[in-house]
């Protein structure tokens, strides 16, 4: 075959990121340790470390810190929060920052799960409801990072 004659067809770009391919992606880390400062799969993540290496996998590059999160994304009232929107949180004894992040991984407003690299009780990646006490108390907003 001539070079000429070879075709080489460019695969459409995807420009929007499925949101449950996110999710189905997030919940292969389940059970992964909690490492602090961390985004490396082999050895745990913190929760930065986890929602940056996840949204990576799909080319969205988002801050490695969570007080980097504090001014991206569109703010979502609760009625408008979906699979694989970004739960804020500020930190556990300190209001002025921003200390924890999460995936909505089922969305239904402040009663939504959260798929999230926990340094808690869980001490690994998982899955907490959004309306427990702790995360209440500590919830600072939901961004949505993919429509931008």
């Amino acid at each position: 075959m001539k070079e000429s004659q070879i075709r080489v067809e460019n695969p459409k770009l995807q420009t929007e990121i499925n949101r449950d391919s996110i999710i189905v992606f997030a919940k292969k880390y389940l059970g992964t340790p909690y490492k602090y400062a961390s985004s490396n799969p082999a050895v745990g993540f913190d929760c930065s470390g986890f929602v940056s290496y996840v949204f990576s996998h799909f080319g969205k590059t988002l801050p490695r810190s969570s007080s980097g999160y504090k001014n991206i994304g569109k703010t979502l009232k609760p009625e408008e929060f979906k699979v694989g929107d970004i739960l804020v949180f500020y930190g556990y004894k300190d209001r002025t920052i921003i200390g924890h992040l999460g995936i909505i991984c089922e969305a239904n407003g402040m009663q939504s799960k959260f798929i999230h690299a926990s340094s808690g009780k869980a001490q690994q990646v998982t899955i907490t409801a959004l309306d427990t006490d702790h995360y209440t108390k500590r919830f600072y907003k939901c961004v949505d990072v993919l429509s931008e």
